[in-house]
C-alpha cells in the first residue's frame, strides 16, 4: 500500500503522507483490537477441552500463508527503503512510508500467529467477524492507494516508484484472496477439526452422505449455551453471535431444540435462588415483602447492566446533538468561510463518527434493557407461582385463581416493560438541557423565548397524562375484575361437567348392578302368577 514518492497538489487526498498515514492507523488499529479481543476472551471464556484444536483445512493453511507472506514481504520492503533512504537522505514521507511498513510487519505477524493459534476461528472451521471485516477494510485501502497510483500515472504529473507501484498491486491481491478466502469459499465438512473427504467413510453404511455424517457430529443447539456468555467485544458489538442461529434458521424453521440454553445468569434457575435470597435478607422472611423492599432487590440483581445503560444512553443522548451543534459550523463551510484547514474533512468525519456511535448506543441500550425487563418479568412470575403454591385455603378466598393469574400475566408483564423508561426521568432533563444550550448559541437570549414555550407545553401536558393515568388506572381494575370473574366461570365449568360426567356414570354403574336382581325378581313374580 505504498504509493506516491513526490507530494502532488494540494489534494490532501493524493498526498503519500496522507495514504501512508491512513495505512499505518489502520494496521495500528488492528494490533489495538486483537488485543483488546484477546484480553476479553481471556477474561471472559472458560477453559475447553478443543482449544488447543490446530487447523490442518486448507483454508486456514491459506490465510497463514498468505499472512506470513504479507508480513514477510513488508520487512523486505522497509529493510530495502531503509538503506535506500539512509544514502539518499531522509524526509517526513520516507518516515510515515517506514512507519507504515514496520506497522504492516508487526500486525500480519499477528494475524499469523492467531491464525495458527485457531483466534481468528468462530466454529465449524470459520473465521471470525474481525478478521472479515480487516480482509474487507485492507481491500478497500489497497485499492484505494492502487487506484492513486493509475490515476497518477494516467496524468503523467509526478512519477510513482517500482516497489511502490508493485507493492500497491501485490496489497490489492492479496486483499481479494483474503476476502476471497474469508467469504466465498464454502466449508466441505469438517470431523472434529479435520477436513471431510469421504475416504474415512465405511463402505458398508448405509448413511454414504457426507451431510448425513456431518449431521451425526453436529451438536444440537439445545445443547449448548448462547455464544452471548463467551462472545468477544467485537462480537458483541456487533451481534455477531447470533449469526449461526440465524444461519439455521435460514436453512430451516426453527425447533426449540436449534435455539442455545440461556446463561446462568439469564435463566430462571440460575438467578432466582440468589435473588430469592436476598430478598429474604433484606425483608427478615418472604413474608414481610413490601413494594419498596422488592423494587430495591429488582434493582440491585441487575443494577450493574441499569448503571450500563445509563452509559449508553448519555452516549446516544450527546451523540444524537453532535449533528445539531455543527451544522452551523457546516453551512458556514458551505458558503464559504472556513475557520481552519481540512475542516470539511473534520465536520464529515465528526458527522460519520457521531452517528456510528448513536446507532450503535441506541442498539445496544434497547438490548439491556430489554433483557432487564425480561428477567424481571421473570423473577416475579417464578415468585408469584411459588408462593401461589404455599397459600392456604384462607388466603386462597383472599387471593382467587384468577387474580393470581392476572398478577402473572399483567401485572409482572408492565413491570418488565417499565425497564425501558428507567432512565427518562434524568434523558429528559438532559435533552432538554442540551436542546436550549443550542439554540442559545444559535439564536442567543432569543432561546428564552423558545425554551418558555417548550416548558409550557410540557406544563400542559401534565394534567392530561394524570387523566390518562386515571383511565389506565381504571381499565386495569376491568382486566382484573373480568379475569378473575373469567377464571371462577372457567372453574366452575370445569366441576359442572365433571360432577355431571360422575352423575352418568354412577347411573349407569347403578342400573348395570342392579339388573340382574330385577331380573330374578320378574322371573319370581311370573312364577308365582302360574
Amino acid at each position: 500500500m505504498l504509493s506516491l514518492s513526490l507530494p502532488l497538489s494540494n489534494n490532501v487526498l493524493l498526498q503519500p503522507v496522507f495514504l501512508h498515514g491512513l495505512s499505518g492507523f489502520f494496521h495500528l488499529l488492528l494490533l489495538i483490537a486483537v488485543s483488546l479481543s484477546w484480553v476479553w476472551k481471556k477474561l471472559t471464556t472458560r477453559i475447553r477441552d478443543d482449544s488447543e484444536e490446530k487447523h490442518d483445512s486448507i483454508l486456514f493453511k491459506t490465510a497463514v500463508f498468505c499472512s506470513l507472506g504479507v508480513s514477510t514481504f513488508s520487512f523486505l520492503l522497509g529493510l530495502f527503503n531503509y538503506f535506500y533512504w539512509y544514502s539518499s537522505g531522509w524526509s517526513e514521507e520516507n518516515f510515515v512510508n517506514l512507519l507504515d511498513l514496520a506497522l504492516r510487519t508487526l500486525a500480519w505477524g499477528v494475524v499469523c500467529v492467531c491464525l495458527h493459534g485457531g483466534f481468528f476461528s468462530s466454529g465449524e472451521r470459520r473465521f471470525s467477524f474481525l478478521f472479515k471485516a480487516w480482509c474487507v477494510l485492507y481491500l478497500f485501502v489497497s485499492c484505494y492507494c492502487f487506484v492513486v497510483d493509475v490515476v497518477v500515472i494516467s496524468e503523467r504529473r509526478v512519477a510513482v516508484q517500482t516497489q511502490c507501484m508493485v507493492s500497491d498491486v501485490l496489497s490489492t491481491c492479496v486483499g481479494l484472496l483474503f476476502c476471497y478466502v474469508g467469504y466465498c469459499v464454502k466449508n466441505k465438512g469438517y470431523v472434529r477439526g479435520k477436513e471431510y473427504d469421504g475416504t474415512q467413510e465405511p463402505l458398508l453404511d448405509g448413511e454414504t452422505n457426507v451431510a448425513d455424517a456431518l449431521e451425526t457430529k453436529e451438536t444440537k443447539g439445545g445443547d449448548t449455551v448462547t455464544p452471548f456468555s463467551h462472545a468477544g467485544l467485537l462480537s458483541l458489538l456487533t451481534f455477531s453471535w447470533v449469526s449461526p442461529l440465524i444461519a439455521v434458521g435460514n436453512k430451516k424453521a426453527l425447533d426449540l431444540e436449534d435455539v442455545p440454553q440461556l446463561d446462568s445468569r439469564d435463566s430462571v434457575v440460575g438467578a432466582f435462588p440468589g435473588y430469592r435470597d436476598k430478598l429474604e435478607a433484606d425483608c427478615g422472611g418472604i413474608n414481610s415483602v413490601t413494594t419498596l423492599k422488592l423494587v430495591k432487590s429488582l434493582v440491585m440483581i441487575s443494577w450493574k447492566e441499569i448503571l450500563f445503560t445509563a452509559f449508553l444512553a448519555l452516549f446516544h443522548t450527546l451523540a444524537s446533538y453532535v449533528g445539531p451543534y455543527l451544522m452551523d459550523g457546516f453551512i458556514e463551510y458551505l458558503d464559504g468561510k472556513r475557520l481552519y484547514e481540512n475542516q470539511g474533512y473534520v465536520l464529515i468525519s465528526a458527522f460519520f463518527f457521531s452517528k456510528i456511535v448513536e446507532c450503535l448506543s441506541q442498539l445496544h441500550r434497547c438490548f439491556r434493557l430489554q433483557q432487564v425487563g425480561l428477567r424481571f418479568r421473570a423473577l416475579l412470575v417464578t415468585m408469584i407461582y411459588n408462593k401461589a403454591l404455599t397459600l392456604s385455603c384462607q388466603s386462597k378466598q383472599g387471593h382467587t385463581d384468577g387474580e393470581i393469574i392476572n398478577f402473572m400475566a399483567v401485572d409482572a408483564e408492565r413491570v418488565g416493560a417499565f425497564s425501558w423508561h428507567i432512565h427518562d426521568l434524568w434523558m429528559v432533563a438532559l435533552k432538554v438541557t442540551l436542546a436550549f444550550l443550542i439554540l442559545y448559541k444559535n439564536l442567543g437570549l432569543a432561546s428564552i423565548v423558545a425554551f418558555v414555550a417548550t416548558t409550557v407545553v410540557m406544563l400542559t401536558n401534565v394534567p392530561l397524562g394524570s387523566l390518562q393515568g386515571k383511565f389506565q388506572k381504571r381499565l386495569m381494575q376491568s382486566k382484573d375484575t373480568r379475569m378473575k370473574a373469567t377464571t371462577e366461570i372457567l372453574r366452575n365449568m370445569k366441576i359442572l361437567k365433571l360432577q355431571g360426567w360422575e352423575i352418568v356414570g354412577f347411573l349407569g354403574l347403578f342400573k348395570k348392578t342392579l339388573e340382574p336382581e330385577n331380573n330374578k325378581r320378574e322371573r319370581a313374580e311370573r312364577e308365582n302368577e302360574y
